[in-house]
């Protein structure tokens, strides 16, 4: 074991700096793993706090304000507390030409939030995203890690069954 490893990182669990560590070892360098240790905590705790990414910027030996720019560039690594199930209504040229805002407008309102809220159960958050990769089907969104395709005005129903 690296001896940074018996080190307390305030903020993250021993699993979580264990998983960071087992990435750690793949890289000469440390801050290779920035996006991955991200990914970690996200997927422990759903979200990765200031608390949490400031232990993770100490134990990559990185400033927290260059694990910050990774952090807000990849629009999968969550900042605030985000619902259990995220869906991510694409809105790139092709998908908002055919209709993923009203998508996303029926999908707010069918849970009742705003884009980027969760809702009152914590079980939903609606974000936006830039290209889902399935222009032919568009629009489309991606629930959890779920693609729903072609979703137009039966978005509602395909997603949540109704």
């Amino acid at each position: 074991m690296q001896e940074s490893t018996n080190k307390v990182f305030a903020g993250l669990s021993a699993s979580e700096i264990d998983e960071i560590h087992a990435e750690i070892s793949h890289y000469e360098d440390k801050s290779a793993v920035s996006i991955e240790a991200l990914k970690i905590v996200q997927k422990h705790r759903g979200w990765v706090s200031d608390e949490c990414l400031m232990a993770v910027a100490e134990l990559l030996e990185s400033s927290p304000a260059q694990l910050e720019g990774v952090a807000t560039f990849y629009n999968l690594i969550y900042r605030q507390p985000v619902g259990r199930t995220v869906i991510h209504v694409c809105n790139s040229v092709t998908c908002w030409m055919l209709g993923a805002e009203q998508v996303r407008e029926h999908l707010c309102r069918h849970l009742n939030v705003a884009l980027g809220e969760m809702s009152q159960d914590g079980e939903y958050t609606v974000l936006p995203i830039v290209c889902l990769g399935a222009c032919d089907h568009a629009p489309v969104a991606m629930v959890g890690d779920d693609l729903k395709l072609d979703l137009a005005d039966n978005a509602v129903k395909q997603i949540f069954g109704e």
